[in-house]
């Protein structure tokens, strides 16, 4: 009995496009052809492609499966190899499912930054971009830290009256904003001291983190944002040396933006998630 390409694919539960892209990679021979031109495949067609379809339901990868066809010797090492592969899969997906699970729980948006799924909604944009940025560039015990931060922050009076600052405030309530905003920045600072030097702690060159986040913290917060932030910086700052001596380097005058908010950068505004 001879088979035609689509009873082929039919047969063995795949599609006509499936079996031709085989014929191109090597991996299935081309059967004869009758004389008006169509393909007739026989038995060693169908279980060869069964057999290829075993491999591909293991995970091997199309490029591996005619070298581990023909060498059996190799199939512990290569299933092994696929093996491995095939649990960071299950890892990656059981992560996602993990997250998804969070940011339903929290209401908050699809894309929230990983890590903060259940408090997302809470978040401004401008922040929740700053913490995308973080967690790129970051390892994970400073996003660790960053959520603590978050999440004592959550539902701060301080931090909704930063948000709707704009632009055009005076500067009675820019100084205002930033008093508010000190005492919390001075414990972040106490709590994790990679805060006054956050450059140290980047996974990335230096320069290029620092470049980074002053060109995105600039884009994200408006003229009076970055003054407070500025101002807040300098105030927790103070109040940290007066307390301990061990800032770790000395503040500049007020509304200059401080180091903390773009990493190694004393031109920049205070980025940590206020």
């Amino acid at each position: 009995m001879a088979w035609s390409t689509r009873e082929l694919a039919d047969l063995t539960g795949t599609t006509v496009n499936t079996v031709r892209h085989y014929h191109r990679l090597g991996l299935l021979e081309l059967p004869e052809r009758s004389v008006n031109g169509y393909k007739h495949y026989g038995v060693q067609h169908v279980v060869r492609l069964l057999r290829i379809r075993r491999l591909v339901d293991l995970g091997v990868p199309l490029m591996q499966i005619a070298e581990l066809s023909s060498d059996v010797e190799r199939t512990p090492e290569a299933l092994l190899a696929v093996d491995a592969q095939l649990a960071e899969q299950i890892e990656r997906l059981q992560r996602a499912r993990d997250d998804i699970a969070a940011i339903l729980a929290g209401n908050g948006p699809a894309d929230a930054p990983r890590g903060f799924e259940a408090i997302s909604a809470q978040l401004s944009d401008a922040d929740s971009s700053m913490l995308h940025l973080y967690s790129q560039l970051y390892d994970e015990d400073v996003v660790r830290d960053l959520r603590a931060m978050v999440e004592a922050e959550a539902g701060d009076a301080a931090e909704a009256e930063f948000n709707a600052l704009t632009a055009d405030a005076d500067d009675a309530t820019r100084q205002r904003v930033a008093e508010a905003l000190a005492p919390a920045l001075e414990q972040h600072m106490r709590d994790f001291p990679w805060v006054l030097d956050p450059v140290s702690r980047s996974q990335r060159d230096a320069q290029s983190t620092a470049e980074t986040f002053v060109e995105a913290v600039v884009q994200l917060y408006n003229a009076a944002q970055l003054d407070a932030l500025g101002r807040a910086d300098v105030i927790a700052r103070a109040r940290v040396q007066q307390g301990d001596g061990e800032a770790g380097g000395g503040a500049g005058e007020a509304g200059e933006v401080g180091e903390a908010a773009a990493p190694g950068a004393g031109d920049a505004p205070d980025a940590t998630p206020s």
